[in-house]
């Protein structure tokens, strides 16, 4: 096994040479990045990077370079260039599928149901409002009673209904793109204890709708009264809600 003669020369200005380099790198910067920091990269980006290095490699590997070394070097770092702003563009017409009911809910039903407590007997809660099980108050009467069993697929039953109520006021680009399960399930929480009609208008969504996702998160923690007055129990889940909303960014 041996060099081939014009390996520096490969070495130094090899166009086909360095979009191998460069490629190897996007896979290991990444996984370093994330090993460090525990936050991913954009797998789209990321995809159009590689094959797109991958085709600047296959074209440099054809082309003759007869250029000096500093234009040889120029032309790599303009297709460097140009290949990053493509993929950023490119991955920019990409949407994820949106994120799962059952991730959501996978989420959503265990961090309801600590928030709203469990209760099997109705009770009213802080405004008078006959409730029982995690927070429902639907068809609640006094004396009424449930299970464990029946708590439990009650409050998943509703968290669904809510999330699907609650989805109509987010825009396509919200629900492919802004919403991770915990993100939606800070929203979803949120809808749950105040009313989707109310969170579905509020500002926290129309700035995730228009891209503001930490404005939105911050928005959350308005909500934080109950018969007009702030409650310290609403204080701490709000703050909770932010948590999760928050997460990733």
């Amino acid at each position: 096994m041996q060099l081939v003669n014009d390996w520096r020369r490969v070495v130094a200005t090899s166009l086909s040479f360095w979009m191998q380099v460069i490629g190897l790198l996007l896979m290991i910067v990444p996984e370093l990045w994330y090993a460090v920091t525990g936050r991913d990269y954009d797998p789209a980006v990321a995809w159009w990077l590689g094959v797109l290095f991958l085709v600047a490699g296959l074209v440099g590997r054809v082309y003759r370079q007869k250029l000096s070394v500093v234009r040889e070097w120029l032309r790599i770092a303009g297709i460097v260039l140009l290949v990053f702003l493509l993929a950023v563009l490119l991955a920019g017409r990409v949407f994820a599928a949106p994120v799962s009911e059952k991730d959501t809910l996978a989420v959503a039903v265990p961090f309801i149901a600590q928030e709203e407590g469990e209760r099997l007997v109705a009770y009213k809660d802080i405004v008078g409002v006959w409730t029982i099980c995690s927070g429902s108050t639907r068809g609640v009467y006094p004396g009424m009673r449930k299970s464990v069993a029946e708590c439990r697929d009650l409050l998943r039953a509703e968290v669904a209904e809510y999330r699907s109520k609650l989805h109509r006021y987010f825009t396509a680009t919200t629900k492919t793109k802004r919403l991770t399960a915990k993100r939606d399930t800070a929203y979803v929480s949120l809808a749950y204890n105040a009313g989707v009609y109310a969170i579905g208008r509020s500002t926290a969504t129309r700035r995730l709708n228009a891209g503001n996702i930490k404005g939105g998160c911050q928005a959350l923690t308005w909500w934080n009264k109950a018969g007009g007055r702030v409650v310290r129990g609403l204080v701490n889940r709000r703050a909770r809600e932010k948590v999760l909303c928050m997460d990733g960014l």
